[in-house]
């Protein structure tokens, strides 16, 4: 067996183990031994796996002084959050001039409406008081749906543009906390998180560093 994906896939299926890695948090010696344990390597294979662990943990480990510029700037971020949201998925074989109509009524109402276009798909993310609406204009076109969803809108300063990783940053900060994000896009400065209702307590806790 290869002990650097034994090892990778250990640590990936162990958000918090993963987290820790990358703050110099871990053992190293005690991780080897569970990682054996865990696995079919064998007690033979503890070196080996004890320098994947560092390897894996160098690579995942932010450059010096990165990881404190991103922290930096989400303290200066705003944080919008919106309950009610739906999530439509549609063909893009739907003639777009009838996603723009409806994208017009729902704006007119003051109300939030984002498209995603996709390779053969277009994401409509919006209020889930249209979601009948959506739906039923959309039915013999529909691929999935979701209800019951939370929006988060990260609004940073324009210094995002000066420093490099910070959405692989957020990415990760939600998946080693277990948090699935369902959609997410980005403008310039802002950057859009669809997770569900469940977890939008746990999201704004980690991201208000």
């Amino acid at each position: 067996m290869n002990v650097a994906k034994s090892v990778a896939g250990f640590i990936d299926s162990h958000p918090n183990v993963k987290s820790c890695l990358k703050k110099g948090m871990v053992n190293y010696s005690a991780l080897s031994r569970e990682i054996i344990k865990d696995s079919s390597l064998e007690k033979r294979n503890f070196e080996a796996v004890l320098v994947a662990c560092r390897r894996y943990a160098e690579k995942a480990r932010l450059p010096s002084g990165q990881e404190k510029h991103i922290i930096a700037l989400l303290r200066k971020s705003s944080f919008e959050i919106k309950s009610s949201i739906c999530v439509v998925i549609i063909s893009n074989l739907v003639p777009f001039s009838s996603i723009i109509e409806l994208a017009a009524e729902i704006t007119k109402e003051r109300s939030l409406f984002h498209l995603i276009e996709g390779a053969e798909t277009f994401t409509i993310i919006s209020e889930q008081r249209f979601y009948t609406k959506i739906t039923q204009r959309f039915k013999h076109r529909m691929v999935d749906e979701k209800k019951n969803l939370v929006e988060i809108m990260v609004k940073m300063p324009r210094e995002i543009e000066q420093v490099p990783g910070i959405t692989g940053y957020l990415y990760s900060l939600f998946g080693e906390n277990g948090i699935n994000i369902l959609e997410t896009m980005s403008s310039w400065t802002d950057t859009l998180f669809v997770i569900e209702e469940k977890d939008a307590e746990k999201a704004m806790r980690i991201l208000r560093v």
